[in-house]
């Protein structure tokens, strides 16, 4: 169980020596966010690849698990990248035998970039115990505690994506 005490510092306590669960809750945040950072660092040195290239990795085998093949212009629009960016990607993938480019099914003119059945255990070796680990934690959450945190983190995620006014609101 994480302590959310003040850890030697006065900062997350209230002028009241109460704790300010407010900022317990967006430090949990940040030291989540600074796991994961961690972990990733580690995956892409591991596998030896840049942020970009897991990223397309993994939504490679999440499209080819739901069945769906994947054009380049789909990866582009995913990773939000120029279609040049994407050609070089693609060619590093191929390159370094995670991906191979495949005729498209139904468009005679277009390819279709698949993953190889190495780069798939390569990922679940790499990150399954990660992945197991982060989901025996999410399934000791009763239905309601998911519902709550569920609907607390939809909120944090559409108030960083809200336009900044630029200025501070008056309370």
């Amino acid at each position: 169980m994480r302590s959310i005490g003040n850890e030697g510092s006065g900062y997350w306590y209230g002028p009241d020596g109460q704790l300010d669960y407010s900022a317990a809750v967006l430090k949990s945040l940040r030291d989540y966010r600074a796991a994961e950072t961690a972990v990733r660092r580690s995956t892409r040195d591991s596998m030896g690849m840049g942020e970009t290239d897991i990223l397309a990795l993994r939504y490679l085998l999440r499209m080819q698990a739901s069945g769906k093949a994947t054009a380049p212009k789909d990866l582009s629009q995913f990773l939000g990248i120029t279609s040049a960016s994407t050609t070089s990607l693609i060619d590093r993938l191929v390159g370094s035998g995670h991906v191979r480019r495949e005729p498209h099914p139904t468009d005679r003119r277009s390819v279709v970039v698949v993953p190889t059945v190495e780069s798939d255990k390569e990922v679940r070796v790499t990150l399954g115990s990660m992945h197991r680990r982060m989901m025996a934690v999410a399934e000791e959450l009763s239905a309601d505690e998911a519902r709550v945190v569920v609907e607390f983190l939809g909120r944090m995620t559409d108030a960083l994506q809200l336009p900044d006014s630029g200025h501070a609101e008056s309370t």
